[in-house]
């Protein structure tokens, strides 16, 4: 703790940025990576779901949303923009931050690995709901897929990414939390 108080204000802003962008990077670099123990029936933890998890449980839902649509924007870029991935994080990032705010949950790692299951269920439900409309709108595609074949794939992708994600979720909810608490401590302490 006392290594952040030695450091000026803005500078202490700047490693925080710097930390809380590169968890970012390191997330979007490990997402598509299948190492063992990281996958399940082709499906592999959702990272950059984990992380907004993380980021908007102590967070207005405004930052949450903020930092859904960032990531999901950045994810878009890395796969297909369709279905895009902003709804979902943004959608995880504010009911992650209301969750918190009406005080349903204590913070531990139990906790955090239930809301990263139930926002990666819901998260995938955004994505199947995305990917039924998109097929209701084009109908003539000769790729386009039943109703039935959606939700089944979806009800697998959906478990299989929620078991992951909500096991791997500790791993890096604890290191940034730790580093977001001792930065807000060294912010109080100084002022």
């Amino acid at each position: 703790m006392n290594d952040l108080l030695l450091l000026s204000p803005s500078l202490r802003q700047v490693i925080n940025g710097l930390v809380t962008a590169g968890s970012v990077l390191a997330c979007l670099l490990i997402l598509p990576t299948r190492l063992a123990g990281m996958e399940l029936l082709g499906v592999g933890p959702n990272w950059l779901l984990i992380w907004v998890v993380a980021w908007s449980i102590k967070r207005s839902p405004w930052q949450g949303a903020l930092a859904g649509i960032t990531l999901g924007l950045l994810q878009d870029g890395l796969t297909s923009a369709s279905p895009t991935h902003t709804l979902s994080l943004a959608l995880v990032g504010i009911l992650t931050a209301l969750i918190q705010k009406q005080r349903y949950i204590q913070e531990d790692f139990i906790s955090v690995a239930l809301i990263v299951f139930g926002m990666a269920v819901i998260a995938e439900t955004v994505t199947a709901f995305q990917f039924m409309f998109q097929d209701l709108r084009l109908p003539d595609r000769l790729s386009s897929r039943t109703l039935s074949e959606i939700w089944n794939y979806h009800q697998q992708i959906a478990l299989c990414s929620a078991i992951l994600s909500s096991l791997w979720a500790p791993a890096l909810y604890y290191p940034l939390n730790r580093w977001w608490q001792r930065v807000n401590m060294a912010e109080q302490l100084q002022s």
